[in-house]
């Protein structure tokens, strides 16, 4: 009877040594962001914008998701969000990839596939978010690599800001989901507007709240 409540003790630890080893992994989103000097950002974060995506992606769920995204962000800060192509006094050209940051044991591999595109790279080459990414192996850990980079500019072509985010995830997180990695993306992106020119900065997921 003694050992029964370090019994217990060890039993719950082991649990929860095993809960923490198969979570999903999710890790923190970093951003770098730059900024035209003050006295040629006039009209940043405010205005009309369009959203525009030079490099594609082909992928018409990764680019809706963006797109959304993207522009809760913008109108958020202030802008007013027109139809791509439309005129605007400015413009937010936007650029999505994922890409493959670690692969299982030689033994284990299986068919290689991020969402539903099959391979791995950009989206722009037809490889787009989907449900999910799978890239073999059974282990939890940072997986794939998805990244958005967002530049404004005026009508001009003046650049006035541009921004990069990114986040690993491993396999089972639920933000290797297109709609749920694009919206904390686009959140980290456009969180504290403009930014300082040049600064990078750590942001963890649980303070992107409503993101998941």
């Amino acid at each position: 009877m003694p050992r029964l409540p370090f019994f217990t003790a060890a039993l719950a630890a082991a649990l929860a040594l095993s809960a923490c080893a198969t979570s999903p992994y999710t890790g923190p989103v970093e951003v770098t962001r730059f900024v035209a000097p003050p006295a040629e950002r006039a009209g940043l974060g405010s205005g009309t914008i369009a959203i525009a995506f030079p490099d594609g992606p082909e992928n018409q769920n990764a680019r809706r998701a963006f797109a959304a995204a993207v522009g809760a962000e913008l109108t958020r800060l202030g802008y007013t969000v027109v139809p791509e192509g439309a005129p605007a006094d400015q413009t937010a050209a936007v650029r999505t990839t994922r890409n493959a940051i670690a692969a299982a044991p030689r033994e284990r591999q299986g068919p290689v596939s991020v969402g539903v595109g099959g391979g791995t790279g950009s989206f722009g080459s037809g490889v787009g978010l989907g449900v999910g990414i799978n890239l073999g192996g059974g282990s939890e850990g940072p997986s794939a690599m998805t990244d958005l980079a967002v530049r404004i500019t005026r009508a001009g072509g003046a650049t006035l800001w541009e921004g990069r985010s990114q986040i690993e995830t491993g396999v089972k997180s639920p933000y290797s989901q297109v709609d749920t990695s694009a919206r904390a993306l686009a959140a980290a992106l456009f969180r504290d507007f403009p930014g300082g020119n040049g600064e990078t900065v750590t942001i963890p997921v649980r303070k992107l709240q409503g993101t998941k």
